[in-house]
């Protein structure tokens, strides 16, 4: 059976500008990670993908909205967060309740994101596999074991 990937959004798939404020969909420039099309491309070829956020002031729409304007929408099967869960990521309970939402079992389930804490914690909590992308090379806690990335395309590879 294939694996159901969710993907963190800023800094994972699409750069967060630090100068650009509100919607990411109404910024004047979005932009996609490095890799990010050719990486979901492939994986979306055998797996179902979606958006695992903790963004605060965007619906569902207004995400789908701004990964259009990358061009990444089309690989997107829906996008989870406070909006729709009435949880904030962070901890397991949010992974749970995407998992009952798509009906799947959490051991059947890849979180991949930039944040131990909001991501990559709380998913192995609740049962997922999960890859860290670590692009500036921090230590992993040795507490910790999950896969270690640095760029998107490792995922292909």
């Amino acid at each position: 059976m294939n694996k159901t990937y969710l993907f963190d959004w800023g800094d994972t798939l699409m750069v967060d500008f630090p100068d650009q404020q509100g919607k990411m969909c109404n910024w004047s420039k979005v932009e996609a990670v490095a890799g990010a099309y050719e990486t979901l491309q492939s994986i979306a070829a055998n797996s179902t993908i979606y958006v695992a956020t903790n963004a605060a002031e965007s619906t569902a729409l207004d995400i789908a909205a701004a990964f259009a304007k990358v061009g990444l929408a089309k690989f997107i099967a829906g996008y989870f967060g406070r909006f729709n869960l009435g949880v904030a990521k962070g901890s397991s309970e949010f992974y749970v309740k995407i998992a009952a939402n798509i009906k799947q079992q959490t051991s059947n389930m890849v979180m991949v994101g930039d944040s131990l804490e909001r991501d990559i914690i709380p998913a192995i909590e609740a049962g997922l596999e999960a890859i860290w992308l670590n692009h500036s090379n921090q230590p992993m806690p040795s507490n910790l074991t999950c896969r270690q990335i640095k760029s998107l395309d490792e995922l292909c590879t």
